[in-house]
């Protein structure tokens, strides 16, 4: 099959590529970078270098794509002037129209958990945005939209915090369950969503496991050497005033803060509650290897 893989090398995209060249596809892997052609081109995959803001770049190289894999890169966490949510809308109605002017027949998009809801989840709500974009697409449009858990690699912007205080604190935390994921476990759903097709519209969850966040607190603990790190639970306010304070603009913060409120109070898992996925292979005592080299070179 040919399939156009988006989001370049990244945590999730690289190992999916690895694995569908290996299965012997043809694989279109799309950069916006053209230094990464040389690294997607030793992979087996074929490099094409453009934006995703480019319809008639997407629709060239969709054209005759058995499968193309979408996701919405969060370019908004390092360019200020992005506002998420209406960012991310755009990118998803850039795919749609390429999508349907390639003639394009099966989606696999790459969603996230609480993209059922409309309200209060924050970040989510670019998700959202996307998802209705794509379930407005034609019906013979066939769609398999995956909506993993929290990633395993957000757990890296905790690094400064427990080097400066010793803890981790935020709106959410402390008892509260967690259901994360590792990208590898996510390439390895979309890998099997491409062998095994279903027709029509599927969702599909995708975690690695659930653990209670100071469970979190105690692997990443002991994996950095610091066993007693605990993680403190704040108040939605406090959260917000020390997101100004760190320079998040206010609209960015309280995005941040409805997002770990959701968290917290659990409403962004319901749909997920109810749907619960066989877990992955990888789990977070694996991860804490990674964050540990991580956190020891920062």
């Amino acid at each position: 099959m040919r399939i156009v893989i988006t989001g370049s090398l990244g945590n999730i995209s690289k190992p999916l590529t690895q694995t569908i060249v290996a299965n012997r596809h043809q694989v279109i892997v799309i950069s916006s970078k053209a230094d990464k052609q040389a690294a997607i081109e030793s992979l087996g995959a074929v490099a094409a270098i453009g934006s995703l803001e480019d319809v008639s770049f997407l629709t060239e190289t969709f054209k005759g794509a058995d499968v193309v894999y979408c996701m919405t890169p969060p370019n908004y966490y390092y360019d200020q002037s992005l506002e998420p949510i209406s960012y991310t809308r755009q990118l998803g109605e850039c795919y749609a129209q390429a999508i349907v002017a390639s003639g394009v027949q099966r989606v696999i998009h790459l969603s996230s958990f609480g993209a059922d809801l409309d309200a209060g989840t924050g970040f989510i709500l670019g998700a959202h945005a996307v998802e209705e974009v794509f379930n407005a697409l034609p019906a013979e449009i066939n769609i398999t939209t995956l909506r993993p858990t929290s990633f395993h690699y957000n757990l890296l912007s905790f690094i400064g915090q427990i080097k400066a205080t010793g803890k981790i604190v935020s709106n959410y935390g402390a008892e509260d369950v967690v259901a994360i994921v590792s990208p590898l476990d996510i390439a390895d759903a979309i890998a099997d969503e491409i062998e095994h097709p279903t027709p029509g519209r599927k969702i599909r969850y995708v975690a690695s496991e659930e653990l209670t966040a100071n469970e979190i607190a105690r692997i990443l603990g002991n994996a950095i050497g610091k066993p007693g790190l605990r993680w403190e639970v704040i108040s939605n306010e406090e959260m917000l005033a020390r997101a100004l304070q760190a320079g998040f603009n206010p609209h960015t913060a309280r995005l941040y803060v409805d997002l770990y409120d959701s968290l917290h109070t659990g409403k962004l898992a319901e749909d997920y509650n109810k749907h619960k996925p066989v877990f992955g292979k990888v789990k977070l005592t694996d991860f804490a290897k990674e964050f540990a080299a991580v956190y020891h070179q920062s």
